[in-house]
């Protein structure tokens, strides 16, 4: 396993252009099983998750070829198999939307239990909601879910929560089931949209795209189509909480600033700001990096919540810059019981972080982290991204392992991040 090393205290600057949306490409890639004809996506981020998504269609029976960088040419002609290997699958949360697509083509699925980040429970319930008021049945077996369709029909569902990966499930299996389908409390994410407009190229007929009610009016077959996915927001986000940290300027290219309306506002609170021109995002040097208290000079809350509000993906990242503004805010992560097991690496580096509860931290900036040698690793995507920013800003050299965990989701991190000044560099273990 590779080791990022970061020698600390460089401001970045610079141009970087953003990536892919992760999580849009992780179900548009599988969506293409909806059609037997070609579809070229581009703008697919080069990361794990999209390259174990590539090898599960593969094993599937699907041709995938890459055209370009960032671009691939998807043909689901048929399907060998309606079982989703057992290794690859258990890599990746987003196998579970293979559900979706496979129940709708072919009307089976062999599914073992989908992996991801350990950041707590994330459970199935909503999928199976969805995919049975569809007409679709499962039965959990030793080797993993089991599911059968002989039809699905058009429903009027009530999604029990706003989850993006549900709403995503029911979208592709309503598409081409019979009937109108109206999906409620769907979730609305920009990358929800992405799938919506994605499908819609291929003459699927969903309305409401944005909203919290999707109308699907289901279609006998989908032909083929080209689409370029939306930039990463996460990413983003993350690179401009790392430019306020080492006080640096950076400017990132095709950076969707329209998706960022609520990020504003969180990272304003940490005194954090950008300017927005076109479709560039430019971060200046000298942020404030002052708390902003809430009225009567509470302490301020920032809670994650479904969108369009403060994403969860970026709790951590908000963390690490909390830590170096002055003042003190408390985070409050309702979704995830583990999203904020890693504190304590933050801690060893001199952070004043107070793990309250599983769900709850409270932190007091402005604090000189430190480099940290040996017990900094990468334990899911967010928090491996959190603490490269750490590193960046810390006085010294941190060593930071398990970076494959940063690699599922962030394309090039360390390529990206020399392009703006930073002293990083990858290391194999067994150099």
């Amino acid at each position: 396993m590779a080791r990022l090393i970061v020698e600390g205290g460089v401001p970045l600057q610079g141009t970087i252009a953003a990536s892919g949306n992760k999580n849009a490409a992780l179900k548009l890639l599988p969506a293409c099983l909806l059609t037997d004809e070609p579809v070229i996506l581009h703008n697919i981020p080069d990361i794990a998750d999209v390259r174990t998504t590539l090898a599960i269609m593969e094993a599937l029976g699907v041709s995938v070829e890459s055209i370009a960088p960032n671009s691939w040419r998807i043909h689901a002609r048929e399907l060998d198999s309606y079982e989703i290997d057992r290794e690859l699958g258990s890599r990746i949360r987003a196998s579970i939307v293979f559900a979706g697509p496979l129940l709708a083509r072919v009307g089976r699925l062999v599914l073992p239990p989908p992996g991801g980040d350990i950041i707590g429970r994330r459970r199935l319930d909503t999928h199976m909601l969805a995919l049975r008021a569809l007409g679709a049945t499962y039965e959990l077996k030793p080797e993993g879910y089991t599911f059968h369709r002989d039809r699905l029909r058009g429903q009027d569902i009530l999604l029990d929560e706003a989850s993006v990966t549900a709403t995503e499930n029911a979208i592709m299996a309503a598409v081409l089931a019979e009937g109108t389908t109206t999906l409620r409390n769907a979730a609305s994410e920009p990358h929800v949209q992405d799938l919506c407009l994605f499908l819609n190229t291929l003459g699927a007929r969903i309305e409401g795209i944005g909203s919290n009610v999707l109308t699907i009016h289901g279609v006998e077959r989908l032909s083929g189509g080209e689409f370029s996915i939306g930039a990463d927001f996460m990413e983003v986000g993350s690179f401009i909480g790392a430019a306020a940290v080492t006080g640096g300027k950076i400017t990132i290219e095709n950076a969707s600033p329209e998706h960022l309306r609520m990020v504003r506002l969180v990272y304003n609170k940490l005194g954090v700001d950008w300017q927005d021109e076109g479709s560039t995002v430019i971060v200046g040097a000298d942020q404030p990096l002052q708390v902003t208290p809430d009225l009567g000079g509470a302490i301020p809350e920032i809670k994650a919540q479904p969108w369009p509000a403060f994403p969860s993906d970026l709790m951590s990242i908000a963390l690490v810059i909390a830590t170096q503004s002055e003042g003190t805010v408390l985070f409050h992560e309702w979704m995830y019981d583990s999203r904020f097991f890693w504190v304590d690496k933050l801690v060893f580096m001199g952070a004043r972080v107070v793990l309250c509860d599983p769900h709850r931290c409270l932190v007091q900036g402005r604090s000189q982290l430190r480099g940290e040698l040996n017990r900094i690793t990468s334990p899911d995507i967010r928090a491996g991204m959190a603490l490269v920013l750490a590193a960046l800003c810390a006085n010294g050299r941190t060593i930071i392992r398990n970076v494959g965990q940063i690699d599922r989701g962030y394309e090039n991190i360390e390529g990206k991040l020399r392009a703006l000044g930073a002293h990083i560099e990858r290391v194999d273990d067994d150099e």
